[in-house]
């Protein structure tokens, strides 16, 4: 049944993205051309803004409890990435649908081939994409689960906990911090603010999953299309025992270099939009890492320590698959420069060798992903957020313990 579910997502006109761009259009970042569903995503789109505007709200009530606060703290930034991605991703439509046209062009252009290395190197990257993918919605809607299941399960294993909230000494623990103009913490005001909360998860986690797996598999491809742009530079002139004429040479030479200036442009273009989103996750994720460790070293419970581990590990995989595919095209970008080493340069006349030196030229530049105008998205930042985040996390509990002894 789920290879099933899973067929159904593939698309023979997208080969690589087709999973990706179905998802996308199911979450509304796609906006459909007909008026009627378009303005239903907007609606819906603009609820869930909304609905991270209360979390703010939210922050005012609960302020003095740092556990509550930073509960708060751990989800809203999140969610504000989120909004931020959407926005950014609606306002841009034309330059990502620009770059996803491009990929899937590029990526179909690269299939029809008869070089077994290039095959398979396009099978493994496939695959690749496909698991990670599937992977990253399964951890994201098993995040999305338990958030949701927490308050049902605090207050069924929990008996003190429960024994509290009915005698008006704690509140209802809520599925995701938000204000609401009603009472949360009756039964009817709990169930609907429940439901709302569950719904903005829900939807919030689709935008998640849509915009990162569609962003991370991009990403794959532009490693993959420098690998396969290395092989092809590799057979400009041919195998020693079959050696290509200089016409046919100049004809590969020429449609490398075009490759290349193409290539070039989309990631720039594609970092452009990418760019900004990452230096803003990269401050949100040192908060939401510090709290959640915060979280996980003062829960008394078992269970609610496990929960809370899983949301940390969440967050800590939706920064370092960026940076380590980031990372991957830095090196793939330095090892491209061999491609025209490998081919039969040295037995061609001084006008060959002279082009393949300005291709070689040409190609002597790194390429990486930046966060903003800051840093690069590499794993050396990443461990240096880690750094970070675990510095605040020692610092927020020097001080709580300050406070307790006083």
């Amino acid at each position: 049944m789920l290879k099933r579910l899973l067929d159904k997502l593939e698309s023979e006109r997208m080969p690589l993205l087709g999973p990706n761009v179905k998802a996308l259009k199911f979450w509304g970042l796609l906006l459909p051309k007909k008026m009627l569903p378009r303005n239903l995503y907007m609606l819906l789109h603009l609820l869930v803004i909304i609905f991270t505007a209360t979390e703010y709200v939210d922050i005012w009530f609960i302020k003095s409890d740092i556990n509550l606060l930073l509960n708060n703290l751990k989800i809203t930034m999140l969610a504000t990435v989120s909004v931020i991605k959407v926005m950014t991703f609606l306002f841009w439509q034309k330059h990502w649908k620009s770059i996803i046209q491009y990929v899937n062009k590029a990526d179909l252009a690269q299939r029809i081939t008869d070089n077994r290395i290039k095959k398979l190197t396009i099978e493994k990257y496939t695959r690749y994409c496909r698991r990670i993918t599937y992977l990253y919605w399964a951890l994201m809607y098993t995040t999305v689960i338990i958030v949701m299941v927490q308050p049902i399960y605090k207050y069924a294993a929990l008996p003190t906990y429960r024994e509290l909230v009915r005698n008006g000494s704690q509140p209802y623990m809520q599925v995701v911090s938000s204000w609401v103009p009603f009472n949360k913490n009756t039964i009817p005001g709990h169930i609907t603010a429940s439901f709302i909360q569950s719904f903005a998860s829900i939807y919030g986690g689709g935008w998640i999953t849509s915009f990162d797996t569609n962003a991370m598999v991009i990403m794959v491809f532009f490693k993959g299309e420098l690998e396969l742009l290395k092989i092809d530079c590799g057979d400009i002139f041919g195998t020693e025992s079959n050696p290509v004429s200089d016409n046919v040479a100049n004809i590969r030479l020429h449609n490398c270099h075009k490759r290349y200036v193409e290539l070039i442009k989309y990631i720039r273009l594609f970092d452009s939009c990418l760019s900004p989103i990452m230096l803003l996750y990269m401050f949100v994720s040192s908060v939401m890492l510090c709290a959640t460790a915060y979280q996980i070293t003062v829960e008394t419970s078992a269970m609610q320590r496990f929960l809370t581990t899983e949301y940390l590990i969440f967050g800590v995989a939706q920064l370092f698959i960026y940076c380590w595919h980031s990372n991957d095209l830095f090196y793939a970008s330095r090892q491209l420069i061999n491609g025209p080493y490998n081919s039969m340069w040295w037995n061609r006349n001084k006008y060959c060798q002279k082009d393949i030196q300005l291709l070689i030229g040409q190609f002597n530049k790194t390429i990486v992903f930046s966060a903003g105008p800051f840093t690069d998205l590499t794993v050396a930042t990443f461990i240096n957020i880690l750094k970070g985040a675990y510095s605040y996390y020692t610092l927020l509990q020097q001080s709580q313990e300050t406070t307790v002894s006083k």
